[in-house]
Order: structure tokens, then C-alpha cells, then sequence
């Protein structure tokens, strides 16, 4: 029996599906998508119950952009979104302190990529567990 309904979207396949197996392996279902738009229509299909979110993909703004939409829209807003980025290693920015900042970075948790699959599997449990999924 699945644990819980993740949705991920990033548009690089290698660590999608390295994110998928480790969630697979943990009892996760797991579903993935490319960009903003494709997330969306998997969103529609079956609302899950947290949306694991890359900051760049089409463009450099796209994670935000998708973060502040999902969280404007009452149908979607309190699904957690754990937002990973290799944004740090590109630009040298750090955007850990800003995560929960509602207008400008509306997400739960934010860790940078590559995460180490312990890690990943201790922030998805414990924003399924403070939502009661």
C-alpha cells in the first residue's frame, strides 16, 4: 500500500528518476513531470500529497513562478512543496532562509541539489506526517 502521492517536477531526467526509485523503494506513489505545464495537468489527474519542485527548468524563474501559483490557488495551496535547485552551485545564492516567505518563496521545505537520499526521504516524511498524509 503507498505510503502517500508525490508529484516531481524537474526537467532533469537522471535525478527524477534517482528521486523516484528512492521513493518507489520507501512505499511512495510516485509521479513525474518535465515543467510547470505538463505539472499541472499530472497535478489535475491526481492531486497529490506533496509536489517535489526544481527552480529551474524552462526558465530560470519557473519553480518560483509554479510555487506562487500553487499556493494562490485555494484547490492546490495546502499541498507541501519541497523545492530542490542547483541554483547555489550556478549562482552562489543561498534561498534556505526564504523558504515559508508566502509572497516570495511560498514553500515548505528547500534543500539544494544533489540531495543524498537519506535526507530526502527525512524531509518528504516529515511534511507528510505535519499534514497528516
Amino acid at each position: 500500500m503507498a505510503q502517500g502521492k508525490i508529484l516531481i517536477i524537474d526537467d532533469d531526467p537522471d535525478i527524477t528518476e534517482a528521486m523516484t526509485v528512492v521513493l518507489q523503494n520507501r512505499g511512495y506513489e510516485v509521479r513525474s513531470a518535465r515543467d510547470s505545464f505538463e505539472g499541472m495537468e499530472k497535478l489535475k489527474q491526481a492531486k497529490p500529497d506533496l509536489i517535489i519542485l526544481d527552480v529551474m527548468m524552462r526558465t530560470s524563474q519557473e519553480g518560483f513562478e509554479l510555487s506562487r501559483e500553487l499556493k494562490s490557488n485555494a484547490q492546490y495551496k495546502e499541498i507541501p512543496i519541497l523545492m530542490l535547485t542547483g541554483v547555489k552551485d550556478k549562482t552562489g545564492l543561498d534561498f534556505k532562509d526564504a523558504a515559508g516567505d508566502q509572497s516570495w518563496l511560498p514553500v515548505e521545505e528547500f534543500l539544494d541539489k544533489p540531495v543524498k537520499p537519506n535526507l530526502l526521504l527525512e524531509k518528504v516524511e516529515d511534511l507528510l506526517s505535519a499534514r497528516g498524509a
